[in-house]
């Protein structure tokens, strides 16, 4: 049994080195999430406009024709410090990936030292304890010591393996939150856009209101003073020239906050865009067709879905990398070392010694601390396809609302215009009537609220029209570049 047992220990240990061997679960794939609707081949509420060719990942924006939102883009994607932070993120998950990658090869190490020492003077220190004095003591002397250390932890069973492989998980992951990042600050910075071009138009709307107001109540006030209006007629005219006054201060203070919420997305201070985007302008016009895929194509495009299925990798791997702990560790250990008095006779063969030491190393009774740890490797695992599940679920819901929500809204907007349209005609006509004195200025003010009211539905119908393509946009997961590897 001995003899047997003497003969197929160092086969298997030969096997074992030549080879090796990886425990735990191998990850294959992220689990199938709503397979029925992956496999339908369009969203369920998308418009008529919605195209199902795939669309391009990066610069949707471009499609809108406005080059100083195409700069503005551009820019918060290059200086934001957001960005930067995702970068370094990036940086950090690939250093962590070398360092894995480093644990598979031997550590090496190299020492030098000289010692310098006197020998105290054994013949005086006797001779001094009977009465007589000796010679000097030997010294100083010198000794020069230089030596090599040199250790490798073999990987048996593919611990450092599965280390790698999560680390390599993990930088994936980290590259697919930059993706997400380049995603989520294009849409910020798209919806800021809009939000100020539609309180800049709103601006205008109502100092053009205001004027035309003002102008009303001159006249009014002439026709009081001729008897041919009332004091009732001036009074609500002045009422409503105010109620317009009162509006225009909350649309100033919006217009500063979308101006620093554009520098602070594009990395500026304060106030630093307010001359280069105070000039108003209209919104940018949005192309007839937009191409949304389908999706199966959603899952491809989106990063936080790439991030998700990475982790649920990595946290699969961690399980081996645990479970190796449960199996002896066997390093090799060796040093190379000369010393001698004379540096020029330092790496003679006759100074010289080296050491060789394999080491095996097994906690055979750790009470269940390992049984813990991969138990909580697996809860991980559990927890990452939960999430990733997640993720697809809600990507899938918000794709779905956000093509529902800028069809209606591009219906709505539509009406929106036929009604401003009426409601200019009307006001024209009214106004023509009251300045020829065949209606009442109450009449036509009331004519003129409703054309207030129609433009400035029309305006915001615009900008959440604008708004939701940009929403669109970023559930499709559009708005990333892959990064330089």
């Amino acid at each position: 049994m001995l003899a047997s047992l003497r003969t197929a220990l160092p086969a298997l240990a030969a096997a074992m080195f030549a080879t090796g061997c990886t425990v735990g679960p191998d990850y294959r794939s992220a689990p199938e999430v709503a397979g029925n609707a992956i496999g339908a081949g369009a969203f369920p509420h998308a418009p008529a406009l919605a195209e199902a060719r795939p669309p391009d990942v990066a610069d949707w924006w471009r499609a809108l024709g406005d080059p100083l939102l195409d700069n503005l883009i551009e820019t918060a994607l290059r200086d934001s410090p957001d960005i930067r932070a995702s970068r370094a993120r990036v940086r950090q998950a690939r250093a962590g990936l070398a360092g894995n990658r480093a644990n598979l090869l031997p550590k090496v190490g190299a020492n030098a030292a000289m010692l310098r020492t006197r020998e105290p003077d054994l013949a005086a220190l006797a001779g001094a304890a009977g009465g007589k004095g000796g010679g000097g003591g030997r010294g100083p002397l010198s000794l020069y010591i230089a030596g090599f250390d040199a250790s490798w932890e073999l990987d048996l069973f593919g611990g450092t393996r599965r280390a790698i492989e999560a680390a390599s998980a993990e930088a994936g992951a980290a590259d697919a939150e930059l993706a997400d990042a380049h995603v989520q600050l294009a849409a910020e910075v798209g919806q800021a856009y809009a939000s100020l071009r539609e309180q800049q138009a709103s601006l205008a709307q109502l100092r053009a209101s205001e004027a035309l107001e003002a102008d009303m109540l001159d006249l009014t006030r002439q026709r009081r003073a001729r008897g041919v209006a009332s004091e009732l007629e001036v009074e609500r005219l002045l009422t409503q020239l105010e109620n317009t006054r009162a509006r225009i201060a909350p649309v100033e203070a919006g217009m500063i906050e979308s101006f620093d919420q554009l520098a602070l997305l594009t990395g500026r201070a304060p106030g630093a865009l307010d001359t280069a985007l105070g000039q108003p302008r209209a919104l940018p016009a949005l192309p007839e067709t937009i191409a949304v895929g389908d999706p199966a194509a959603l899952l491809r495009a989106r990063p936080d879905i790439r991030a998700a299925e990475r982790r649920l990798a990595s946290r699969t791997a961690q399980i081996g990398e645990r479970q190796a702990d449960w199996f002896p560790k066997v390093s090799l250990l060796g040093s190379l070392g000369f010393s001698a008095m004379d540096p020029g006779h330092l790496v003679r063969k006759e100074n010289g010694t080296w050491l060789t030491l394999p080491r095996l190393q097994w906690n055979i009774l750790d009470f269940g601390r390992v049984a813990a740890s991969v138990d909580n490797a697996e809860a991980g695992r559990d927890e990452a396809a939960a999430n990733y599940e997640s993720v697809v679920l809600k990507a899938l819901r918000d794709a779905d609302v956000a093509l529902s929500r800028y069809g209606h809204q591009r219906e709505n907007v539509v009406v929106l215009r036929r009604v401003e349209a009426s409601a200019e005609r009307a006001s024209t006509l009214q106004q023509q009537r009251y300045r020829a004195g065949t209606a009442s200025m109450l009449e036509w003010l009331d004519v003129e609220r409703t054309r207030v009211v129609a433009q400035q539905d029309r305006i915001s119908g615009d900008a959440n029209l604008l708004k939701n393509y940009v929403s669109l946009q970023k559930t499709l997961g559009l708005g990333w570049r892959p990064s330089a590897s």
